[in-house]
């Protein structure tokens, strides 16, 4: 049976650069996102260039009737997964009482709910084909509280620990877990998020992937990509959570909309 690497948030950012460095090195893919024309023209795209089987499915995974649809098409066992890439995901950015509940909804529904409902389905498949590999994306900010942007860092946080835990449940079954931990990167996260950041001497999310997948080879658990980013996590290790807080707090504000 062929085997695909199962992509999530695959239309731009670090999901669509982790496509194409896959797809270089021969994998064939199953791309989601929730545009169904761009997925189209991204997997014609790959298979021209790469020669490789670019599969996809249009699928808003925030949905919960819609996420529980595709997963029971993956649990048909139609496709056999041996890399899942949870790299869809989104940010808000702001006091947390003046957003919107449903924005904020939104964003645990995308970056929990619907990551660990993945690991959860993908991984039992793995366990049964006899191994495998998943990729979760959190941030560098997984390791800091961040006011002004409290759910989106505290979403990243689990992420970071649930994946790091998972790593030592399943490895007994040939299931491999690491959790990509990037700094802030030059992709559509900062427009979304409404974020006023120039981006332009930011990682790109190439250069992230490139990384990445070298990383994966490796089996690493915890991949941070850039000599910054890997200091910036270590920095609530040395100073006190209360001055953690501030600076976080203080960048975020600086650069959320007034």
């Amino acid at each position: 049976m062929t085997r695909y690497a199962l992509i999530t948030g695959a239309s731009s950012g670090i999901g669509l650069a982790m496509a194409e460095a896959l797809a270089r090195r021969g994998r064939n893919l199953i791309l989601v996102a929730r545009q169904r024309d761009l997925l189209e023209t991204i997997a014609l795209e790959l298979t021209q260039r790469f020669g490789v089987e670019v599969l996809f499915r249009a699928c808003d995974l925030g949905e919960p009737l819609r996420l529980s649809g595709f997963l029971l098409e993956l649990e048909d066992g139609a496709h056999q997964i041996d890399l899942l890439v949870n790299a869809a995901g989104i940010g808000t950015c702001g006091p947390f009482l003046a957003q919107e509940w449903s924005a904020e909804q939104d964003l645990i529904d995308l970056n929990i709910l619907a990551l660990t409902r993945l690991c959860h389905t993908v991984g039992n498949l793995m366990a049964i084909q006899g191994g495998g590999q998943i990729l979760n994306i959190a941030s560098v900010a997984a390791f800091q509280p961040g006011p002004w942007m409290s759910t989106y860092y505290a979403s990243k946080a689990y992420v970071l620990h649930f994946s790091e835990g998972l790593r030592e449940e399943v490895k007994k079954a040939g299931v491999k877990v690491s959790v990509l931990c990037p700094g802030p990167t030059r992709t559509a996260f900062f427009r979304t998020a409404q974020l006023q950041v120039n981006v332009d001497n930011l990682m790109s999310p190439e250069e992230v992937a490139l990384y990445t997948v070298r990383a994966l080879a490796k089996n690493r658990a915890v991949i941070t990509p850039g000599f910054s980013n890997r200091l910036w996590t270590l920095s609530p290790r040395l100073v006190s959570r209360w001055l953690a807080r501030q600076i976080s707090g203080y960048i975020n504000k600086k650069y959320c909309p007034r």
